[in-house]
């Protein structure tokens, strides 16, 4: 069940109270019989496992990109171009 937390707007009185998801929202202050206002807060979320991370679905790319220590790969040198026609002497 989950748990709502509550502020009067008169008296500035704080609680938090169980209820069902499809339970009406609280109306009255229990210590001043104001009205109150349901407050939202953050909530802690903790993401486990794989994909969550920008590198997790890159693992391929950087594999390519670097050596079996982790330095990067030496990059080839182009060979020049050979054309078939000769050249003019």
């Amino acid at each position: 069940m989950p748990t709502y937390s509550y502020a009067c707007s008169a008296c500035g009185h704080r609680f938090d109270a169980n209820q069902s998801i499809h339970d009406d929202a609280l109306t009255t202050c229990p210590v001043c019989e104001s009205q109150i206002r349901r407050v939202i807060s953050a909530v802690g979320v903790a993401f486990k496992g794989s994909g969550f991370y920008r590198t997790d679905s890159r693992a391929s790319a950087k594999r390519d990109t670097t050596g079996a220590a982790g330095t990067p790969k030496p990059k080839a040198e182009p060979t020049p171009a050979t054309s078939a026609v000769a050249d003019p002497v």
